[in-house]
């Protein structure tokens, strides 16, 4: 049977360029992920499970007022952490990233990513539409995953707010990607959260 999982980031926080570690949705945020409700709202989804800081929990909730037949649960399985630490074979241009980042943030980060493969991508019967809102560097581990790629090509998959990330896995083949960051629900004006903005 076939698991297909929606992997989404929450909607822009509210002054995060300010350095607040968690916080409620920004009005753009909201209409990102109003939008992302919409544009989700025929899936057949099986289950919804969300990260339980104020950012993504509130896109959740919007999106929960869209689709009220299914109800999303928090887990800190899917919680913003940092997967890796640097790696010989990382970039040196990827280095300073770690200087603000302990040792035990990376060793949390590191089992709770192991634990959350271990969980969401684990074999399950029936067919199955799976819905994680979740972060920027989790998405961007289990994107990372099924691809195969080394550890540390997370820190090089990008995902802008309330971008759809898709993964599927077929009765006898790995893990697949098959879309990353579609933004197609979003006008240019709501397209944020990544470093670079979008030319289309």
């Amino acid at each position: 049977m076939t698991q297909t999982i929606y992997l989404v980031r929450h909607g822009e926080q509210q002054d995060a360029e300010h350095g607040l570690g968690d916080g409620p949705l920004s009005p753009r945020g909201r209409r990102q992920a109003q939008l992302l409700a919409e544009r989700i709202g025929g899936l057949p989804l099986t289950a919804a499970h969300h990260s339980p800081l104020q950012r993504a929990s509130e896109t959740a909730r919007i999106i929960g007022e869209r689709m009220p037949s299914i109800v999303s649960e928090p887990t800190a399985l899917l919680m913003d952490c940092v997967p890796t630490g640097s790696t010989d074979e990382m970039p040196s241009a990827y280095l300073p990233f770690f200087g603000s980042v302990t040792e035990a943030e990376i060793e949390a980060g590191t089992a709770q990513m192991a634990d959350a493969v271990a969980e969401f991508l684990a074999p399950r019967k029936g067919d199955r539409h799976d819905l994680l809102i979740t972060h920027n560097f989790v998405i961007a581990w289990f994107a990372r995953e099924v691809l195969g790629a080394p550890e540390w090509r997370w820190m090089t998959l990008d995902q802008a707010h309330c971008g759809i990330t898709i993964i599927q896995r077929k009765p006898g083949r790995p893990w697949t990607l098959l879309a990353h960051n579609d933004l197609a629900h979003l006008p240019m004006e709501l397209r944020t959260g990544l470093p670079d903005a979008p030319l289309i």
